[in-house]
């Protein structure tokens, strides 16, 4: 995006101890997404933002979206939402490991460390893929031998985060086993929200190979929203689909826009009638992103900032190297 001449602001995760465990849904909500969208309209003068949000961080920002449109806050000027579920009734595979015991069980784990393990999360993951990421690896390290030598997206797999007790509680009860999301029944400011008042026009990935967001249920904010989307399914899985830059080998995707409301059936007529595109979806969004911005202005310059928000240290910045 800075290649295409966009000004970037991006949030890491931060990794929460003990003292973070009643930090919850709407913690992040207030003092993640909207303080980063308050710094960003700050900083650049902006009145409006394009907001990008991948997994979690994309349903938070469907949250915040929907609650923003409810109060009439007019800052969201596009939405991208990268393999990001907001409805949970068939959230795939990752179910098996969601009940009313799993979860109680997990919210004893969490209230006595505060916080749920990164290898906790990502041990469920694994199984997922139990053939992939457990049993070919174990032949391969165990009985070879032969470890494979790690690259930039093992390395990053690797940098799990922890979740808080109070937000990782609220997300399994409300999202997964309520689908609050869904059916209007999630709360923010002490009044529910909903998905259909988002007017600000999304663009929405899923890819092929997803075992964590499945596409199928990805595709489900179709049924949810009115505004202008336009879907697109890639090539891929969770994380090698997202990151494909152009040039990548054996990339494709295949991309439908839907305008004013007008629905697909269902995912799989959706399927039958987009065409598919070799290459990288990046510049798909590059493209569209550009129908929705208006006139290009003069770069601005990293620590230009205004109103208090002074450069802190070089990147990647403190907490990111605490463990």
């Amino acid at each position: 995006m800075v290649d295409q001449g966009y000004t970037v602001f991006a949030i890491s995760w931060r990794n929460p101890g003990p003292e973070q465990r009643n930090l919850d849904m709407e913690s992040y909500r207030r003092d993640g997404v909207m303080r980063a969208v308050e710094a960003v309209t700050d900083i650049t003068g902006a009145e409006s933002v394009h907001a990008c949000g991948y997994c979690l961080g994309g349903t938070l920002l469907a949250i915040a979206a929907a609650a923003a449109a409810r109060d009439g806050d007019k800052r969201f000027h596009s939405l991208t939402f990268l393999a990001a579920q907001t409805d949970f009734s068939e959230p795939g595979e990752i179910g098996l490991f969601i009940d009313e015991a799993q979860v109680r069980f997990l919210e004893n784990q969490m209230w006595q460390q505060g916080y749920l393990d990164s290898s906790q999360m990502g041990g469920a993951f694994q199984m997922l893929r139990s053939a992939d990421l457990v049993w070919s690896r174990g032949v391969q390290d165990y009985l070879l031998g032969e470890r494979a030598p790690v690259n930039d997206l093992m390395a990053w797999n690797a940098d799990g985060t922890r979740m808080p007790y109070a937000m990782h509680s609220q997300y399994l009860r409300q999202l997964f086993l309520e689908n609050a999301l869904a059916r209007d029944r999630f709360r923010v400011g002490g009044s529910t929200i909903s998905l259909e008042e988002i007017s600000a026009p999304s663009y929405v990935l899923g890819t092929e190979k997803d075992h964590v967001a499945p596409w199928h249920s990805v595709w489900k904010i179709h049924t949810l929203t009115d505004c202008d989307l336009r879907f697109v399914l890639t090539s891929g899985g969770h994380n090698g689909g997202i990151v494909s830059p152009p040039g990548h080998p054996h990339r494709h995707y295949r991309g439908l826009t839907r305008n004013g409301g007008k629905r697909h059936a269902d995912p799989d007529a959706w399927l039958a009638s987009a065409e598919v595109t070799e290459g990288s979806w990046w510049t798909d969004w590059a493209r569209w992103l550009d129908q929705h911005s208006g006139e290009p202005v003069a770069a601005r310059k990293p620590g230009n900032a205004r109103k208090g928000y002074p450069a802190l240290e070089d990147a990647p910045g403190r907490y990111v190297l605490k463990h």
